[in-house]
């Protein structure tokens, strides 16, 4: 039986997006690959011609999905700025849809703890998206990479702590410092 060209590439996004959003909602260790063949409108055989194991999809979802969030920061912060984009990060929305949010905030203590390759592509990715959005910070800067890294650092662990305590006050309180931590960072004057 002969499929019509390019079925393979849209079956494999289909796993990458299915896998995506269980891994942020679930877990990478809480997900199975049943759970994901089956979001994805699939059989459980057809995952091994796309991925030769689940080190190999979480890899490939984690380039993905990173990639997908820098594009999606690039066009808030040229649409509104990075403390627009700050806002964002840190509103209850994001806070209450982890399926649907920052793959790094939902998986980080994870991938710590993945194979070497899935974490030299988070690697990878981080470091390129710290370097693009320094170059957006103030000219006057005095270490933007740094800037970055912190504004990064305070967005995710930020974002962590407000969901461990979601629907409580506290977790408000704790976005709302975030942001104005974060903001801080990217101030010159």
């Amino acid at each position: 039986m002969r499929y019509e060209k390019g079925r393979k590439d849209v079956s494999r996004q289909r796993i990458i997006e299915a896998a995506s959003e269980r891994f942020r909602g679930d877990g990478i260790a809480a997900t199975g690959l049943a759970g994901v063949m089956s979001d994805a409108g699939m059989t459980n055989g057809a995952f091994y011609p796309h991925f030769q194991s689940k080190a190999d999809l979480v890899r490939e979802t984690v380039a993905a999905t990173m990639d997908g969030q820098a594009e999606q920061m690039r066009e808030m912060i040229a649409d509104g700025g990075l403390e627009a984009a700050i806002a964002f990060y840190l509103s209850p929305e994001h806070r209450d849809n982890p399926a649907s949010g920052c793959t790094l905030a939902a998986l980080l203590p994870e991938l710590a703890r993945q194979p070497l390759e899935a974490r030299a592509v988070y690697a990878e990715r981080f470091e390129a998206i710290a370097h693009e959005f320094a170059a957006g910070l103030p000219a006057n800067t005095p270490d933007p990479e740094a800037a970055v890294m912190g504004i990064y650092a305070t967005l995710i662990g930020s974002l962590q702590l407000a969901r461990a305590v979601e629907g409580t006050e506290l977790s408000d309180r704790i976005l709302a410092a975030g942001r104005d931590a974060a903001r801080a960072l990217i101030r010159t004057d």
